[in-house]
């Protein structure tokens, strides 16, 4: 009965609908349109030499390099600042400026440029050396996969590595040993991931990462003064030094920087003036004075969400992340487009683009992250949509880099061992030679006037052990993922340093004598 009901029931309904007259579909809304005139954004740039001036006279940040674009042409283009504290050398737009992981919206766009077709972002990962944990994974990894950092590896993996001394080679095949989250589920920034995919596109096409980037974008681009290549930085004669900040305040050139191991990720160096031309081929999809470098649709790709990288954000919109970008969109539907580069050993970059107004700023700054970059961007775009900037954004951006510093660091303070700590062992308990599978050997050594040393890395690097309590021990951490003070434990033929442990990779075991 029930059957028969319900059969009469659905053809009642399909004989009334067919007798009902059918129903317009709803129009979609339509796309957004440019709202930004010539005017708005002149205001906007007659308030960026006031705004910069300020922003560094508070943070102290030496030099800044800037270029705005608009409608094809650049509407600004300046140098502020020194390019080295205490030398007269004034930054000016063609200072060249490491500019960290800006590096990697402008890599994305060498690759898209040695494609045809978008489908090619699409193609499996194919680098010697080159492995994930989980061989499925390694079997289907893409070059859009790694990207757009959705591969699985763990956040900035291969990083410590780096920064022990090893080689790009050394650090790729490593990979292999960190854990995976879940596959295309999940985003994790990953600075040799995408090396290790920029890299098999350059080896596909039988050339090296440096000729392909010259070869596809540098040259066809009148980019000048931009290269991949450290050594490149370090020898032209109008390049700004790397700072960092004192504890008294001052600034000053105390390291170098060379990031040749994640080039395609993190070691472009360039001037305001070339990034203006690169930032003008983006806003021209791909072409530039007339001319088509770089296919519009493979460019188009690099600009699409491939992964959410953050679901809630203070705007209360969700940020993607695209092919090399930071992919979002405004209240009015219009895409930006957006990446920040950071060294904490010295630079600070920002790039963002409305490509619907074609309009986009680039900053480039020879101090470590305090924000000044990042908010001469937002104050800009804050300025030319409402005629003035609604939010102070040099603290907000100051606050947001204070705290990722402070969030890396041990939540124990080394520098004070507590009350009643007990003392080391004998130095024989600790010494010896250490084996890691990730990090590699590690050893232990007494010193001739007391104490221990530890060294770590293929050079290697040495950091004295200090005693904090018993068989714990800490040392000052060094180099770009520096977090102060680590701890050291000692344990049944065992060393952990806490710092490298982060993927449960950072205990070495002591060898037999």
């Amino acid at each position: 009965m029930r059957t028969r009901l319900g059969l009469t029931a659905a053809g009642t309904a399909l004989a009334l609908a067919a007798a009902a007259p059918v129903a317009a579909a709803p129009s979609p809304p339509p796309p957004p349109k440019p709202q930004l005139t010539d005017q708005d954004v002149a205001t906007a740039v007659n308030r960026l030499p006031g705004f910069i001036a300020s922003g560094m006279r508070s943070t102290g940040v030496p030099g800044l390099s800037v270029a705005v674009v608009h409608d094809d042409k650049v509407v600004y283009l300046k140098g502020f600042g020194v390019r080295r504290t205490g030398e007269s050398g004034a930054v000016g737009p063609d200072t060249v400026f490491q500019i960290a992981s800006l590096s990697k919206p402008v890599s994305s766009t060498v690759v898209a440029g040695t494609m045809k077709d978008p489908s090619e972002w699409d193609r499996h990962t194919e680098l010697p050396g080159f492995a994930l944990k989980d061989p499925w994974v390694t079997g289907h990894v893409t070059t859009a996969d790694l990207f757009s950092h959705r591969s699985g590896l763990p956040d900035h993996a291969g990083d410590h590595l780096e920064d022990l001394g090893y080689d790009q080679a050394y650090v790729l095949d490593h990979l292999r040993l960190l854990p995976l989250s879940p596959f295309r589920a999940s985003y994790a920034y990953t600075n040799f991931g995408l090396t290790a995919a920029a890299e098999a596109v350059a080896r596909a096409h039988g050339t090296s990462w440096q000729k392909l980037s010259a070869d596809t974008l540098f040259k066809p681009a009148g980019m000048t003064r931009t290269s991949t290549e450290f050594s490149a930085f370090a020898t032209a004669p109008d390049h700004a030094a790397t700072h960092v900040k004192n504890p008294d305040g001052t600034w000053s050139p105390r390291y170098v920087r060379d990031p040749d191991a994640q080039a395609p990720a993190g070691g472009v160096s360039s001037t305001a003036r070339d990034l203006a031309r690169w930032m003008r081929l983006q806003l021209g999809e791909g072409t530039l004075d007339g001319k088509r470098i770089v296919p519009a649709a493979t460019l188009e790709r690099t600009h699409l969400p491939e992964i959410v990288a953050q679901a809630t954000t203070p705007t209360g919109r969700p940020q993607f992340y695209g092919l090399g970008w930071n992919v979002t969109y405004d209240d009015a539907g219009r895409l930006r487009l957006s990446h920040s580069g950071a060294f904490d050993l010295g630079a600070n970059t920002n790039v963002t683009l409305l490509p619907l107004e074609r309009l986009g700023i680039v900053v480039l700054t020879n101090g470590a992250p305090v924000g000044l970059a990042d908010a001469i961007a937002e104050d800009f775009f804050d300025t030319a949509e409402h005629g003035r900037p609604t939010t102070d954004w040099l603290p907000l951006f100051a606050s947001l880099y204070a705290q990722l510093d402070q969030g890396d660091r041990s939540t124990t303070d080394y520098a004070h061992p507590p009350a009643g700590a007990a003392p080391p062992r004998a130095d024989s308990a600790y010494t010896g030679t250490y084996d890691n599978p990730y990090y590699g050997r590690a050893t232990v050594t007494a010193n001739p006037d007391g104490g221990l040393t530890l060294s770590l890395g293929p050079k290697p690097e040495r950091f004295p052990l200090h005693p904090y309590d018993g068989d714990t021990f800490s040392y000052e951490t060094a180099g770009e993922n520096a977090v102060g003070r680590t701890g050291v434990f000692f344990e049944d033929g065992t060393m952990r340093i806490e710092y490298l442990d982060e993927n449960r990779l950072g205990t070495f075991t002591r060898q037999q004598p």
